[in-house]
């Protein structure tokens, strides 16, 4: 806590006529930020939808900007480490150091979805805290938006009223849109779905999908024809298989064309189809999509 109430304090007296400059990991928590920010934050988004999160080279420009930003806005639970301790680090920023006011990870506000039993190298692409794919689940960011605006306002408690207005303004249309986009997404319930990397195990869940295969032998490593092989030959009513847009699109569909079933490429964050501009339009085209798979 002293950590936090110093960096709040140092952020204060350095930039109390400024907007808060924002680095965020990925575009959702980006559009996230400028929802509940508006105009108080200028925000710069590290990786684009066609971008793997896992894998991001630590540039030179992206530790310059976390050089300058007063807050940090990530996933968390190991989906960056790979590159975002190095920009932290190499930054020199003591606002942004892990435990610290202007580091935010939106993981530790959702309820993690597999956590493993145990962590072997060989197992692939595995991660501690559990799937760090929370942003295919729209319910997540009412937690995350509450905690992020809280965050705001001690960085910049001037304009607590303004943060505390779009917070409540995002939580009435978010929740308005969640009922609607579950009501859409009733035919999709109980259905079998493959997918490529497992990214969606949110989405599942929310959505009550029913995953029944993953076309990667083990996370982050691209399947063979050997391997693909043996999950079409074992593949029993799947409707549909689905893949991030940042993915390469042959082994599903390799799998598509030989099951007979239809390949959805999701646009699993803001940016990855051109319908999904901002986070409403992100779900607003998931479930487009997805209902189109079922066709």
């Amino acid at each position: 806590m002293k950590k936090i109430l110093f960096a709040a304090l140092l952020f204060l007296s350095t930039s109390s006529h400024a907007a808060l400059n924002v680095f965020a990991c990925e575009p959702e928590w980006a559009a996230l930020t400028q929802l509940l920010a508006g105009d108080k934050a200028t925000t710069y988004t590290a990786t684009s939808a066609l971008q793997d999160p896992h894998r991001v080279e630590a540039r030179p420009s992206l530790i310059a900007r976390a050089r300058r930003a007063n807050l940090l806005v990530c996933t968390g639970a190991g989906l960056e480490t790979a590159w975002l301790p190095v920009i932290v680090r190499e930054s020199g920023n003591v606002a942004i150091q892990s435990g610290n006011s202007g580091y935010f990870e939106a993981a530790r506000f959702v309820q993690m979805l597999e956590i493993p039993a145990r962590l072997d190298r060989s197992d692939g692409d595995v991660h501690a805290a559990g799937n760090p794919h929370i942003q295919t689940d729209a319910r997540n960011f009412l937690p995350v938006a509450d905690a992020l605006s809280k965050r705001l306002i001690l960085l910049d408690p001037a304009n607590t009223g303004y943060y505390q207005q779009q917070l409540a303004t995002f939580n009435q249309q978010w929740r308005a849109a969640i009922a609607r986009w579950e009501k859409q997404a009733e035919p999709l319930k109980g259905v079998s779905i493959v997918a490529q990397h497992r990214g969606f195990p949110y989405l599942n869940n929310w959505l009550a999908l029913k995953q029944v295969a993953t076309l990667e032998a083990k996370p982050g490593m691209e399947p063979g024809v050997a391997h693909l092989s043996r999950v079409l030959n074992e593949l029993q009513q799947a409707r549909m298989v689905l893949r991030a847009a940042y993915q390469d699109e042959r082994p599903s569909a390799w799998i598509a064309e030989r099951a007979h079933i239809n390949a959805v490429v999701l646009p699993y964050t803001v940016g990855g189809t051109t319908q999904a501009s901002d986070l409403f339009g992100l779900f607003d085209d998931t479930i487009a999509r997805l209902l189109a798979g079922l066709k």
